[in-house]
């Protein structure tokens, strides 16, 4: 005679969920891991510095007018517009390298929560290009500097007006790099997104002038208008017929930028498939 017995059921193994500080530290160790990380930030920061030093030898007026305009040899545009270009595009490339492999199917079924996967994306390149943006700022200041001493022309760190320019610049990396990143999630093609991120950063805001009011007011939204205003340590001439920028609407513009584009991109990664 045989009796049945009941077979218990076992018990299903459940995952802990993943933490966010786990993204962070996944996504660091992607950014890490592409050997040309370090080479691009590397010669992006040789080819500023360069520029710094070309920009500061070349001024020729230097010494013959007020302080405030000397710690601009510091800022030139040449180097400035190579950083927005490689910071947008290495932002771009942290989201399309994963499209273009397939490995965002696997990003998104270890993670479901795919706009935290974005956040985590943002945080840890905005904390890469804010330590570089922060690293090149204040390197070629002291360079350009140290070459403006030897000439008696020089002013210190501590100068008025010097800090503003300081902080603006080391923030345009991490502001471009936000964006190139938040377009990357929307395109999701690495060619479009470079692209557009180039168009809108660099090539846009010379299309308009500041002539006309309502041409005016789109320039000084865009981003490379907004770090104009803000490196300029001197107030506008009153006289002048364009019109300018001003300094808050220039830091609402530094602000605005990341904010919609990674807002946008959460937004749109949440409902669509991959």
């Amino acid at each position: 005679m045989t009796t049945l017995t009941s077979v218990p059921r076992p018990t299903p193994v459940t995952a802990p969920p993943v933490r966010f500080r786990d993204l962070l530290a996944s996504e660091w160790l992607k950014i890490r891991s592409l050997r040309s990380t370090p080479w691009t930030i590397a010669l992006t920061v040789l080819f500023i510095l360069g520029s710094t030093i070309v920009a500061t030898l070349a001024d020729q007026a230097v010494g013959s007018g007020p302080a405030d305009f000397r710690p601009f040899d510091a800022y030139p545009p040449a180097g400035y517009w190579t950083l927005m270009l490689v910071a947008s595009s290495m932002g771009a490339l942290t989201v399309v390298s994963e499209y273009s492999s397939g490995l965002i199917r696997t990003t998104t079924v270890a993670v479901p929560a795919r706009g935290s996967v974005v956040l985590a994306k943002a945080a840890v390149t905005a904390a890469l290009w804010t330590a570089i943006g922060t690293a090149v700022s204040t390197g070629c200041f002291l360079v350009s500097q140290a070459l403006l001493n030897g000439r008696h022309a020089g002013v210190p760190i501590t100068h008025p007006g010097v800090f503003r320019p300081l902080v603006a610049t080391a923030l345009l990396a991490p502001v471009c790099a936000l964006v190139g990143l938040g377009l990357g999630v929307l395109l999701r093609h690495a060619a479009a997104t470079m692209v557009t991120s180039v168009f809108a950063l660099l090539m846009l805001p010379t299309m308009f002038s500041d002539s006309n009011r309502w041409s005016a007011d789109i320039k000084h939204a865009m981003v490379s208008a907004a770090w104009n205003r803000l490196i300029e340590n001197w107030e506008p001439d009153p006289n002048s017929l364009g019109y300018s920028a001003t300094v808050p609407g220039s830091w609402i513009v530094y602000a605005l930028w990341p904010l919609i584009t990674i807002a946008l991109a959460v937004f749109v990664v949440r409902r669509r498939d991959v």
